[in-house]
C-alpha cells in the first residue's frame, strides 16, 4: 500500500509540475516574489482562487536541478542567509506532517518541485479548507512565506520532511 501511496503522490506531482499558472486559471488573491540568499530571483508563487478552490502555484528558475520540497511557512520572514525567520511549515490544525504521515499534513506542505538541467521547473497544488479559513490563515499578523528547500520532501518525517535547508524564501503578500 505504501509504494502504491508513493507512486500516486509522484504522479500527482508531476502532473501538478506540468500545469503552468496560467493553464491553472482563476483570480490571483496573493503573491511571492522568492529569492536565494544571495538576493537573486528564484521564482514566484502565485495564490490563486478558482471556483472553491485555492491554489498555489509555483515557478522556480535558477536553483539546482533536482527534486526540492516547497512549503508555506508560519512566518512572513525571509532573512538570509538561512531563511530560518520563516519559521516551520504553516501547520494551524497542529497536524504531523507529510502527505504520508497518517496524523498529517501540515496546511504548509507542498509537493516535490522537479528541477530539469536548467534550474527550472514549477509545482501547483489545491490548498484544503474554505476560502475564508484559508485567508485568515495565510494573512495572519504575522504572514506567510514560501520557501524552496535543498532537498526533496520525502512526505512522512515530522515536522519537515527531511528536505534539508532553505535555498530561496519569499512573502506572500495579498493582491
Amino acid at each position: 500500500m505504501k509504494t502504491l501511496s508513493i507512486a500516486l503522490i509522484a504522479m500527482a506531482t508531476a502532473l501538478a509540475g506540468c500545469e503552468t499558472m496560467d493553464e491553472m486559471g482563476g483570480d490571483t488573491v496573493g503573491e511571492a516574489s522568492l529569492v536565494t540568499a544571495d538576493g537573486a530571483s528564484a521564482g514566484t508563487a502565485r495564490l490563486l482562487e478558482s471556483g472553491t478552490d485555492m491554489n498555489v502555484a509555483v515557478t522556480l528558475t535558477g536553483i539546482s536541478p533536482g527534486t526540492h520540497g516547497v512549503h508555506l511557512h508560519t512566518t512572513g520572514s525571509c532573512q538570509a542567509p538561512d531563511f530560518t525567520s520563516a519559521g516551520g511549515h504553516l501547520n494551524p490544525t497542529s497536524r504531523e506532517h507529510g502527505f504520508e504521515n497518517p496524523q498529517g499534513s501540515h496546511l504548509g506542505d507542498l509537493p516535490n518541485a522537479m528541477l530539469d538541467a536548467s534550474g527550472s521547473g514549477s509545482v501547483s497544488f489545491t490548498l484544503q479548507g474554505s476560502r475564508e479559513e484559508l485567508i485568515s490563515q495565510l494573512f495572519d499578523a504575522d504572514g506567510t512565506a514560501v520557501v524552496v528547500h535543498a532537498t526533496a520532501d520525502d512526505y512522512q518525517t515530522d515536522p519537515s520532511g527531511n528536505s534539508g535547508g532553505r535555498v530561496a524564501c519569499g512573502v506572500l503578500v495579498p493582491s
